[in-house]
């Protein structure tokens, strides 16, 4: 199956000039901001631009795309201002989205914010469902496994398991190698007990992309400080076996390592690299 290997792309200049961007490092896959990160204001939508996107894609043979939603959503928040913030944008997320085919939306799962992680986990499973009532929608929403800082929910498997139950609707994830190894889950020593949890728990045909980076932190220090590749706690050896893992072919895998492109094009180029030693081995 193919390996679809990206990295965190600007759509600042437009969607087609964000694949070009892409291809130049060596990805066929990327992930982008919907919108404004910290805020909520989103680019006016060009359709030209959109249907050349598309087709460069085609052309080159990429994979689908990760589109990811902006911090500022707190669908587990006890707060009806900010919980409806957060309904409104993911929602029209998913609109703009549409046009955008095949791609996924990625999204944090909230903070419960002092109510509790049950709490949490049934505010956000029904902002979810509030969302989803606005489709049918062609994208599959991801939720993001978190590292647990502060009042974060999602930082389980079993915490993403619940969440899904209580939307009651096909949902997949995203896994982050920092996040995990900051949550208690040894990527690095234990690769494969984590992934038999994964499957057990969550399903690994539900795990539809994974964020690679490696983690400032300490195993279980429930912090989010991603490192580039071999510059934490986790290394480029457990990196490598967690990507090329033969249970996790055909999944997306998308660096946010510190650094910005030429550090993604190094990146890139070392797992491909890595890739073709690794199957040489293997084969």
């Amino acid at each position: 199956m193919p390996l679809f290997l990206g990295a965190h792309v600007s759509i600042g200049k437009g969607y087609r000039h964000a694949v070009k961007e892409a291809a130049s490092i060596g990805a066929d896959t990327f992930q982008f901001f919907t919108r404004n990160p910290r805020g909520a204001k989103a680019k006016a939508l060009d359709p030209v631009d959109i249907g050349a996107a598309n087709a460069l894609r085609e052309e080159l043979g990429f994979g689908p795309l990760l589109a990811h939603a902006p911090y500022t959503l707190n669908l587990a928040s006890p707060k009806d201002e900010v919980w409806d913030f957060a309904i409104r944008l993911l929602t029209e997320d998913l609109q703009r989205l549409e046009h955008l085919q095949p791609v996924y939306l990625n999204f944090h799962p909230g903070s419960h914010a002092g109510a509790g992680v049950e709490e949490g986990l049934r505010r956000a499973a029904a902002a979810i469902r509030r969302v989803l009532r606005q489709g049918p929608f062609q994208t599959m929403l991801l939720v993001e496994g978190m590292a647990g800082s502060g009042s974060e929910i999602g930082y389980t498997f079993e915490q993403l398991a619940r969440l899904r139950e209580l939307t009651g609707a096909e949902m997949g994830f995203c896994l982050d190698t920092c996040h995990l190894y900051g949550a208690g889950y040894d990527v690095k020593e234990r690769l494969e007990e984590v992934l038999a949890a994964v499957d057990r728990v969550l399903g690994l045909e539900w795990v539809k992309a994974f964020h690679i980076n490696d983690s400032l932190q300490p195993l279980g220090s429930r912090r989010d400080r991603h490192a580039n590749l071999g510059e934490g706690h986790i290394g480029r050896e457990a990196i490598k076996k967690l990507v090329y893992h033969p249970a996790l072919a055909g999944k997306m895998f998308i660096l946010e390592t510190p650094g910005g492109l030429d550090n993604y094009r190094a990146e890139i180029a070392f797992l491909r690299q890595t890739g073709e030693s690794f199957n040489s081995a293997t084969g």
